[in-house]
C-alpha cells in the first residue's frame, strides 16, 4: 500500500464567513480515538463551530502554523506555543457536521504542569480560551470506519476482511504474521524533534518512544516488535506486532494500546483469520 493511501486514510479520520470561534475544552480530542487527554507531539482535533471560513488541509512539511486563515495557540502559565496545523474545515452546521480543526499538540507543551488552554483565532478573530486535558500519554489508533490503519507487513496490504473496499486489497492477519499500526499520543520520544516535522525530513534517525506501550488484539497482548515515530508523517505513531498464536478469529477483532492508564477505543478492529 502506497504512502499516500495511509496519508489519505490518516486525513479523513479527521466557504462561509468564520465569526466567533468556539469550542469547548472536552472538545479538544485525539485525532485518532477522539479520546482525551491529549499527549504532547500528537495530532488533536477540535470540534465546535466557526472554527474556519473555508476547508484548508496542509501540503507540506514542516507544518504551517497558519492555514486558511486558522491558528491555533496553546498557552501555559506565561509560554504560549502556536501549533503545525493539518487540517480546518467549517463544517456544515445544516447538516449538523461540526467545524474542525486538526493540530500538532506542541511538543513543549508539559504535561502536569501549568494549566493548559487552547485559542483558535480564525482571521484574526480569537475564540475565548478554553483549558483543555493533556497528559504525558493518550494512545488512540487511526482507523477508517472502524477499521484500524493497520498494515500486513508481508505484502503492504490492510488487515480488513478481503474486498472490504472495492479495487483496495486487505486480508485478515494470522498468528504469527507482522501488523503495523498507525497511531498517535504514544508520548515522549528517545530522542526530540522539532514541532510540525518527521523524522526522515530533520535527520533519517528514528524515534523511538521512551514508554513501552502494550498493544491488545482482541483482550489478548501481542509482541511488540517496535514503537517509534512515523519517519513520514508529523505526529504519527507506527508500531509493530506480532499476532499472537491465541488471538481469536474474526473480521471485527477489537485493536487497543494500553498506555499510562489509558486504553484506545474497542471498536477498532482488525481481520484475523486462521
Amino acid at each position: 500500500m502506497t504512502n499516500r493511501v495511509v496519508l489519505v486514510l490518516l486525513a479523513s479520520v479527521g466557504s462561509a464567513w468564520c465569526q466567533n470561534p468556539a469550542f469547548s475544552g472536552n472538545s479538544v480530542v485525539n485525532a485518532a480515538s477522539f479520546q482525551t487527554p491529549v499527549a504532547p507531539g500528537s495530532l488533536a482535533t477540535i470540534f465546535g463551530s466557526n472554527l474556519a471560513s473555508t476547508t484548508a488541509q496542509a501540503d507540506t512539511i514542516p507544518l504551517s502554523t497558519s492555514l486558511g486563515g486558522v491558528t491555533v495557540q496553546f498557552v501555559q502559565g506565561s509560554n504560549t506555543y502556536t501549533a503545525p496545523l493539518l487540517f480546518a474545515s467549517p463544517g456544515d452546521p445544516a447538516n449538523s457536521i461540526p467545524s474542525q480543526v486538526n493540530v500538532q499538540i506542541p511538543w513543549e507543551v508539559v504535561p502536569g504542569g501549568a494549566p493548559v488552554s487552547a485559542i483558535v483565532s480564525v482571521n484574526g478573530n480569537a475564540s475565548a480560551p478554553q483549558q483543555i486535558n493533556v497528559g504525558p500519554l493518550g494512545p488512540g489508533i487511526f482507523a477508517s470506519s472502524g477499521r484500524a490503519i493497520a498494515v500486513n507487513n508481508a505484502d503492504n496490504t490492510l488487515a480488513w476482511p478481503a474486498g472490504a473496499v472495492p479495487g483496495l486489497t486487505s486480508h485478515g492477519a494470522r498468528a504469527g504474521d507482522v501488523v503495523v499500526i498507525y497511531a498517535s499520543g504514544l508520548g515522549a520520544l528517545d530522542n526530540s524533534i522539532p514541532d510540525g516535522t518527521n523524522p526522515q525530513l530533520v535527520d533519517g534517525q528514528l524515534r523511538n518512544t521512551a514508554t513501552t506501550p502494550t498493544v491488545m488484539v482482541g483482550n489478548v497482548p501481542a509482541p511488540l516488535v517496535y514503537s517509534v515515530l512515523s519517519p513520514q508523517f508529523v505526529g504519527v505513531n507506527q508500531l509493530a506486532i506480532k499476532i499472537p498464536s491465541n488471538a481469536p478469529i474474526g473480521d471485527q477483532v477489537p485493536l487497543q494500546i494500553q498506555e499510562g492508564g489509558v486504553t484506545s477505543p474497542a471498536s477498532t478492529t482488525i481481520s484475523v483469520i486462521q
